[in-house]
């Protein structure tokens, strides 16, 4: 059915503003979306996108003068550390593979972190010396996977997350510092349970841990003794709701803890370990999670998301009392392992990014409400770029649901319907779009396409009824909500409708692979990577606990067969019309090779037209900077070959 321009702005129509819960989010006028004159406005270099380092993790050490995180300042993820008053930091350790969660042993002499092998996701932990040297493997199991290590307040032990490679149970592990001997402290015997956040009590006697099912519906909190293994769970509850523990109170009391509240949007509060009741320190509609108690005792911190935005909060035991700490608007997360403050409890550590600015770690002072950016990740290049930022925009899609997206208009275009424009759709399903810097969406908007990124039902942020909203339904009322955002963008008056494309990676890659296939009219080109053509054939040779993951939202794969198959892109890809570009690792556990090479044989025995390209050592999303930028590169490349009659440069 046409719907006409009038009736679009209509759906439409009113502008957008601040809103406090998802309940009062207001439909943007896509009149309201403008183009602005620039005329220094160019396309930004994918090179320098991809030599603008990214930098994760962060880490005090014990004597609180140095932190330790990871970035690829070389094009791999490695472990660098930096003095915490600022300067320029010291490579650590070097590989070929990606090294992340850097923690220090309590005296300060050991870092401890985790890495895997060409993108594979089977980690082993290392340790390094703090000032350098070899790096000892502690853990050497190819057919294992060991990580998250959380060290015991005496050194003597850590706390490990331990996942067999053929098991789809997650469970938390103990490992012995001098003999490195593995036990299992927790033991799960259901396939469809994990366990994982694990917190060590002041004496070293408990562990406090999350156990949650693989849908992450369902989760409490539970006291494990690390010399017995006994448990209990201090969150019973009737029906679905998630509780998780994020830090122990230094007097070992209290824990803070993220639950839901009714309708399920998660809230912070303190658990008293003896009764055990929960006392709420906030009461949201949006997405809350708890963060670290300083080291007194005295204060705490949690993030709120509010609509793909984060803001970090500081906030007082005795009285709850909190308030936002400075930060411009974005991402604004606590970094830290196993906290965020500093170890006097002076200083935290926080990581920010926006959609124009790179992601870097900040030292805030607590005293001074003050931050200083720790690391520069920009090149230079990209502090004179013109970089369109995001606007976060609202409309309503086939069923009247509301749809939360972000959008990029690029720099001096005309609102006369001749645009290109890119759909966005982001990974999970259980995932969201945040207000994060995207190389892939700056690489597009500053050559000219308008993009979106809609946060569709069945994605996380707004409540459990909207998270569950796609359950039994992937790639239908979703779909559907993608499909809007493209009528949303055609009503703003600057995008043409025969020049949509469509990009994702995982089920973005799915989605991108269901949009073609199932509404083949509205899209003139796509480029999916690492997307699932068939649920059934996944179900066969992807991770075991992805397995249970999967069977979460679609069901039974026998008993509810024609579901896996009806909401499988299997049965929809030979209706496509649009030039297909697919980009995929060859080490992926979670999207096998086998969905891509699917996607290539039907396409090319349907005369379809269809390229593709493996990534050798790579797993999940692409890790090595020379593949991010040849990805980036044959992706513009397409686009500009079927959404504007180009090739690029």
């Amino acid at each position: 059915m046409k719907i006409g321009r009038l009736a679009l702005i209509l759906i439409f129509s009113l502008t957008v503003f601040a809103s406090d819960s998802p309940d009062t989010r207001e439909i943007t006028d896509p009149q309201s979306l403008s183009s602005l004159a620039e005329p220094g406005a160019a396309p930004v270099p994918i090179d320098d996108l991809f030599y603008t380092r990214s930098v994760t993790g962060g880490a005090w050490s014990p004597n609180g003068r140095e932190i330790v995180f990871t970035t690829n300042l070389t094009g791999r993820f490695n472990l660098w550390k930096v003095n915490a008053e600022g300067g320029w930091p010291v490579q650590l350790s070097q590989s070929d593979d990606r090294q992340y969660g850097g923690t220090w042993s309590p005296d300060g002499k050991w870092i401890v972190f985790e890495s895997d092998k060409g993108g594979g996701e089977i980690y082993d932990l290392f340790a390094i010396p703090s000032n350098g040297g070899e790096t000892i493997n502690l853990t050497n199991t190819p057919d294992i996977s060991e990580n998250g290590a959380v060290w015991s307040p005496d050194g003597s032990r850590m706390a490990i997350s331990y996942k067999p490679k053929t098991a789809s149970a997650i469970d938390v592990a103990i490992l012995d510092w001098k003999t490195r001997e593995v036990h299992n402290l927790t033991q799960e015997k259901t396939k469809d349970h994990v366990w994982g956040g694990a917190f060590w009590s002041p004496d070293g006697k408990y562990i406090y841990a999350t156990r949650a099912d693989a849908g992450f519906n369902n989760s409490d909190v539970y006291r494990v003794d690390v010399a017995t293994g006994a448990s209990e769970n201090l969150t019973p509850h009737q029906g679905q709701n998630r509780s998780s523990v994020s830090a122990v109170s230094p007097d070992g009391r209290t824990l803070l803890i993220t639950s839901d509240k009714p309708g399920g949007y998660p809230n912070v509060g303190f658990l008293d370990i003896a009764t055990p009741k929960i006392t709420w320190a906030t009461d949201t509609k949006w997405e809350a999670q708890s963060g670290d108690f300083s080291p007194d005792g005295k204060q705490f911190t949690y993030l709120v998301n509010e609509d793909g935005r984060s803001d970090a909060y500081l906030g007082d035991v005795s009285t709850h009392h909190s308030a936002k700490i400075n930060f411009p608007a974005g991402l604004n997360t606590y970094a830290g392992s196993p906290s965020s403050f500093s170890p006097r409890g002076g200083r935290l550590l926080v990581d920010h990014q926006s959609s124009t600015q790179p992601g870097d770690l900040w030292v805030y002072d607590i005293s001074k409400q003050a931050p200083q950016q720790l690391t520069i990740s920009a090149v230079a290049s990209l502090a004179s770029a013109k970089i369109p930022p995001s606007v976060l925009v609202h409309y309503k899609s086939f069923d009247g649901k509301i749809i939360s997206a972000f959008a990029w208009i690029p720099y001096n275009l005309k609102r006369d319907g001749s645009n290109p424009a890119i759909v966005l759709p982001h990974g999970g399903p259980t995932g969201q779009t945040t207000d994060y810097f995207s190389r892939t969406t700056i690489a597009l908007v500053s050559r000219g396409y308008i993009c979106i990124a809609p946060n569709v039902r069945g994605s996380t942020g707004y409540g459990m009824d909207f998270q569950k909203a796609n359950n039994k339904d992937l790639g239908g009322g979703d779909l559907q909500d993608e499909v809007y955002a493209v009528k949303f963008l055609e009503a703003s008056g600057y995008a043409d409708p025969k020049k949509i494309g469509i990009t994702g990676g995982s089920y973005g890659g799915f989605m991108t692979l269901m949009a073609i296939g199932k509404t083949p009219d509205i899209w003139a080109a796509a480029v999916e990577e690492y997307g699932i053509i068939n649920w059934l054939t996944m179900m066969k040779n992807e991770d075991p606990f992805l397995q249970e993951y999967e069977k979460s939202i679609l069901g039974d794969p026998e008993k509810d067969r024609a579901i896996y198959e009806a909401d499988s892109p299997l049965a929809y890809i030979r209706n496509t019309k649009a030039p297909l570009l697919v980009l995929q690792g060859d080490n992926d556990i979670r999207v096998p090779k086998e969905e891509a090479e699917q996607v290539v044989e039907i396409l090319k025995q349907n005369g379809k037209t269809v390229d593709v390209h493996y990534y050798a050592a790579e797993g999940h999303g692409f890790t090595k900077r020379e593949n991010q930028i040849d990805a980036m590169r044959r992706m513009i490349d397409w686009f500009d070959r079927y959404l504007k009659n180009t090739r690029s440069n």
